[in-house]
């Protein structure tokens, strides 16, 4: 879906128009403690039961970013589902009616913190993502695999538990891309650059991107007053 001016809308449901088992995620949220970029799509007509064992007493948070390829049968699995492991048993009779149990301590518990995606990053279909994993921008993840370390920008990985398999690019080129971060840039360039967004000519690309952030720097070195 577009806006009046040809734009695309993030805020539009439903990206492909009479197919409703693709969605762009963020205008469809209710959970306050998810929290999901601009165009970041998902093959499934819901999100949020993607997300289980997101308690609120965990104060734990999903984060993703934007331009995110989710495929369809992706788990995000939070804090929750994490159980007391410094015991003698790991039943949790704390959350069940009529046991005489208090709530562990934190330190008791194994909570590894916010789950958090970055830009621009595929996950295959039926990954499962444990607790706490922080996957950098770019990379990609492959089907059925389960994330427990957290994953470097612009890097392929894969299986169970997953394994780095390559990365997508060399250091220089990657450098340029979370440097560039085309994601933040307006709706209307974005358009414009998907000619090196897509173009396979990875030499050609670092040239342009070298080209843009230069320019970039020069207009900020330009209005930058000078000090007296």
């Amino acid at each position: 879906m577009t806006t009046p001016n040809n734009i695309p809308d993030p805020m539009a449901v439903h990206p492909i128009a009479g197919y409703d088992k693709e969605i762009y995620v963020k205008p469809t949220l209710k959970n306050p403690n998810i929290v999901v970029g601009d165009f970041t799509y998902i093959a499934d007509s819901e999100f949020e039961s993607h997300v289980t064992h997101l308690y609120p007493w965990n104060n734990d948070k999903l984060v993703i970013g934007k331009f995110c390829q989710i495929a369809a049968g992706v788990e995000f699995v939070m804090n929750g589902a994490n159980h007391q492991m410094n015991a003698v048993s790991t039943f949790p009779f704390y959350t069940l009616a009529g046991w005489d149990m208090k709530a562990p301590a934190p330190a008791d518990m194994p909570l590894k913190g916010d789950t958090i995606i970055g830009n621009d990053v595929w996950i295959g279909q039926n990954v499962t993502i444990l607790p706490g994993v922080h996957i950098g921008d770019g990379a990609i993840i492959g089907a059925s695999s389960v994330v427990g370390s957290n994953v470097e920008p612009y890097t392929i990985v894969a299986g169970n538990p997953v394994q780095f398999i390559r990365k997508r690019f060399d250091e220089e080129l990657t450098n340029l891309m979370l440097e560039w971060r085309w994601w933040d840039k307006p709706i209307e360039e974005i358009n414009s650059l998907i000619p090196v967004l897509t173009s396979s000519d990875l030499t050609e690309v670092k040239r342009k991107v070298k080209e843009m952030l230069n320019t970039a720097f020069s207009d900020i070195e330009r209005n930058t007053p000078e000090e007296e």
